[in-house]
């Protein structure tokens, strides 16, 4: 409970810098941009912070709501459970949103990790290698399945991650 209301307490915070306290105060149920929430320390270093506040928006406009906000910070804690982490991690770097981990998926993140600094060879060597070692089923996709399976032998996934409050 105390986690939640911190998580509340910045959201508001956060709120402000885009509502003047009028506005807030009149609304309901205040969503925060998406050039908002990326200024947050956690994730302005991140280089999935688009994918992350894509995926946890409630609109199509990348807007997040508190229970968007509270429930990317719960999937991000520490604690939270290998498959739900993994569900949210599948659907980060599942760039064109089909369900799959395709050759396009595999090179965008790639190339955010990497910051695209491999060359054009060096990075198709390894999604070649990445689809060779986690694809089960010879259709050069990874399903939601295979990624499991490989987050599975994976022991560091769970501590890498996640975002500190």
């Amino acid at each position: 409970m105390k986690e939640i209301k911190r998580l509340y307490k910045r959201f508001m915070e956060l709120s402000l810098l885009y509502y003047s306290p009028t506005e807030l105060k009149k609304m309901s149920r205040p969503t925060l941009p998406p050039h908002i929430i990326a200024t947050m320390a956690e994730l302005k270093v991140n280089p999935f912070a688009d994918r992350i506040i894509h995926v946890f928006s409630d609109d199509v406009n990348g807007c997040m709501t508190f229970e968007g906000f509270l429930n990317m910070f719960s999937v991000f804690n520490e604690q939270a459970p290998r498959d739900v982490k993994a569900f949210y991690a599948f659907r980060i770097y599942d760039f064109d949103g089909d369900q799959y981990l395709e050759h396009g998926d595999l090179l965008r993140t790639l190339e955010r990790i990497t910051r695209r600094s491999l060359k054009d060879e060096e990075a198709e060597l390894i999604i070649t290698k990445v689809l060779e070692e986690a694809e089960m089923d010879d259709d050069m996709k990874i399903s939601f399945m295979e990624f499991e399976h490989v987050l599975s032998r994976a022991p560091d996934f769970l501590s890498t991650f996640h975002i500190r409050v």
